[in-house]
């Protein structure tokens, strides 16, 4: 026996009428059901012609092509194979999925932010692990965004944003607790060129109504946030929703010359990077530290914009520094590299090193953006879409991060890394 070397092309399909590829959907879509995703879908949706017909029909299927796994709207025919249409009934064909999209506006777009606000609450009630195991604890509400790589220049709203690679930005909003993963509250894809506040200031006033209606009116969620997102418009939106915050700033002469106020006996060593703790002191020997001072953001700007809190700085050594040591080039005193945040926690709740580990744990939110990536994420729309440039209605992140996320997020154990959606495309599949 001997390879063929006249084959040029093979193709594997899936057409066994007693199989199911994915049955792990079944209990997937009846909780998604129970918690009212096509009646909201219907209630909400209004997209016009026999395109917008069956609504809720429609985004079902999407939700479901996506947990087990599509990435395109071709993949979408992964609903059709084998014995699927005797467990699953109305299951659209990619091209029918297609024409409903791309007649999306922008409204619809908002559209779509109601349904997946709505569902999430009722999916809560349905699962409860969505919130976590009940024990309370601090809301942490982070929000950031990620460049989606695209490749081609017919692709809608493509540019070259802060990361140098031409693609589209997602915003995204994640609540996550004490004994809950990350799951997903707001959404918005945006063009690529775009700066990453842009449009934040809604998306925080829109994620952190959704927080309300999940957790209990006492607890007050936590928002935290990259430099970029330092800005009046977005912290005072934080702070008139009922929030805290606790936004990385940038170093600028203000911020500088509240760190040069710290004296030198203000420095506390932190668990970090080669960090040893000693049990007899009970202390820990580090070389980074961690010091506040009281701090008014946006003292530029008139007093309804103004925000009083806490300046806490975290300091390293320069290890520069070092190199310059070694070529003979040493300095007179150490010299640091500082990185400092805004925050408006109380003090007697989280004291410096507390807030300071809180405040990085801000990363999770990487997590999520990866796990969408290796996602429902890997693919973008190739193609022109209706709405103008910037406006782009997107398959993944219109219903997959509004949707399935939120149908998926709680299932996620706490710590384990998952944020929900690869998770549960995995439990499907």
């Amino acid at each position: 026996m001997k390879l063929s070397h006249t084959l040029t092309a093979t193709s594997a399909v899936f057409d066994d009428p007693n199989l199911v590829s994915a049955a792990g959907l079944v209990p997937v879509l009846a909780l998604a059901d129970r918690a009212g995703l096509r009646r909201l879908a219907d209630e909400h949706l209004s997209v016009p012609g026999d395109k917008g017909a069956n609504a809720g029909l429609k985004v079902a299927s999407l939700v479901a092509g996506m947990v087990a796994g599509a990435d395109s709207i071709d993949d979408m025919a992964l609903l059709r194979h084998g014995g699927m249409g005797r467990v699953f009934a109305r299951a659209y064909a990619p091209s029918t999925l297609g024409s409903f999209l791309r007649a999306f506006t922008f409204g619809h777009v908002r559209q779509l932010d109601a349904v997946a606000s709505r569902f999430l609450t009722a999916l809560a009630a349905q699962a409860p692990q969505v919130l976590g195991d009940g024990s309370g604890g601090r809301v942490l509400v982070d929000v950031d965004d990620t460049i989606i790589e695209v490749h081609g220049h017919a692709k809608q709203g493509a540019g070259f944003g802060y990361s140098g690679v031409r693609g589209l930005n997602a915003l995204l909003a994640t609540v996550t607790t004490t004994g809950s993963a990350p799951v997903i509250v707001a959404q918005r894809l945006r063009k690529g060129s775009c700066g990453s506040p842009r449009g934040a200031k809604r998306l925080v006033a829109d994620a952190l109504k959704t927080v309300r209606t999940l957790h209990p009116a006492d607890v007050r969620p936590l928002l935290r946030a990259d430099s970029a997102f330092y800005g009046a418009p977005t912290v005072g939106a934080a702070v008139r929703a009922g929030a805290q915050v606790s936004v990385t700033v940038r170093l600028d002469p203000k911020v500088k010359a509240a760190i040069a106020t710290i004296g030198e006996h203000a420095w506390t060593p932190i668990e970090y990077t080669d960090a040893i703790f000693d049990e007899v002191s009970g202390t820990w020997v580090s070389r980074a530290e961690v010091a506040e001072v009281p701090f008014t953001a946006f003292s530029s700007k008139k007093a309804t914009d103004r925000v009083p809190g806490r300046l806490v700085v975290r300091r390293i050594p320069d290890f520069n520094a070092d190199k310059k040591k070694a070529a003979g080039q040493g300095t007179l005193f150490d010299t640091w590299r500082f990185h400092a945040f805004f925050t408006t926690t109380d003090p007697a709740d989280l004291d410096t090193v507390a807030a300071d580990k809180t405040h990085r744990g801000h990363a999770i939110i990487e997590q999520v953006h990866a796990d969408l990536k290796s996602s429902a994420l890997a693919h973008l729309p190739s193609v022109i879409f209706s709405p103008p440039p910037g406006r782009v209605t997107d398959l993944h992140v219109c219903v997959v991060d509004g949707v399935v996320d939120a149908s998926s997020g709680g299932l996620g154990s706490a710590g384990s890394g998952d944020s929900g959606g690869a998770f549960l495309g995995r439990v499907a599949a």
